[in-house]
């Protein structure tokens, strides 16, 4: 199959990238290389076509629509953090709506078969049950929340309007080698780092805010089992077990055998006290659950810092 990756040159994009090449199918990564937003040339697969673009730019994405005809796009483009989206909203529409919507009217031009989607556990803001599951109230609070949640309307209605099918991946706290140390979103990427470095982290809050963190390439293999099932359905997709980030810095002690000095700050605009998900729909159409525990997920991370 003809897969067309958006993002794909970025943490999680790039992950689904190698996996997909390692099922036989023809891939194709759109990535506009953004510093901000994690892409690197290094991630790129070489077996992999490139198109360096962003999807914010529809005359490019119509030439690259036109030269590769996928049969099937994989949308993982986004601005990807809670905390740009409340200092730029404005920015972050430009990209997790526009941007899909540009890239959902190339897929219709060229007859595109289906759509597969990087939603996001921010979609919910404070549960209002936990675990959390696909029918739980969506109430976002955050802009990049928003934005996913009003992102996954627009896939029913293209759905609806359209006949294009998409399947809705909705993600825990996902970390694992690739991430991005630098920023301000992946606490266990930034604190993998520093750790290493013998350098002090900070914890906001109370550190007892606990999130369901899924290993990426739990995440890559779910998007393997989406090619070919749970059609325009949703999923969640996480661990159903929260672990807090008190539990991360002392795990991260644990196997660097460094204490990190700790700098305490307040919460975060955007951040919720505990999410984690029941994957069970997942298991049931997609065949999928994860298979990486929390502790092995942490030092393959560390090992990939090391290098």
């Amino acid at each position: 199959m003809r897969i067309l990756i958006t993002g794909g040159a970025g943490f999680i994009g790039s992950h689904i990238a190698d996996h997909y090449l390692a099922e036989q199918h023809e891939v194709a990564i759109v990535d506009n290389l953004w510093e901000e937003g994690g892409g690197h040339a290094a991630h790129i697969n070489p077996k992999a076509r490139f198109y360096r673009a962003d999807i914010t730019n529809e005359a490019t994405l119509v030439g690259i629509f036109d030269d590769f005809k996928p049969d099937l796009v994989n949308h993982h483009a986004a601005q990807h953090s809670v905390a740009v989206s409340t200092k730029n909203p404005q920015l972050d529409a430009q990209v997790n709506i526009l941007g899909l919507l540009n890239v959902l009217t190339q897929c219709t031009r060229v007859g595109v078969k289906k759509i597969i989607f990087a939603s996001s556990g921010a979609t919910y803001g404070t549960p209002v049950r936990l675990p959390l599951d696909e029918d739980t109230p969506q109430r976002p609070e955050s802009p990049y929340g928003i934005t996913k949640m009003s992102a996954e309307h627009y896939l029913r209605y293209w759905n609806d309007a359209h006949g294009l099918k998409f399947t809705v991946l909705r993600y825990g706290n996902v970390y694992g080698p690739r991430q991005d140390p630098n920023g301000e979103a992946g606490v266990i990427a930034i604190f993998a780092k520093r750790f290493l470095a013998h350098e002090g982290v900070r914890i906001d809050w109370d550190g007892e805010q606990k999130k369901d963190y899924i290993y990426v390439s739990d995440v890559a293999r779910a998007n393997v089992q989406a090619i070919q099932r749970g059609e325009n359905e949703i999923f969640c997709i996480g661990t159903g077990e929260p672990v807090s980030v008190n539990q991360i810095y002392k795990t991260l002690a644990r196997l660097t055998g460094f204490e990190a000095p700790i700098t305490k700050a307040p919460r975060r605009p955007g951040d919720i006290y505990q999410a984690f998900f029941n994957a069970g729909k997942a298991e049931r159409l997609l065949s999928w659950k994860p298979q990486i525990a929390f502790e092995d997920g942490a030092k393959a991370t560390l090992d990939f810092f090391r290098q």
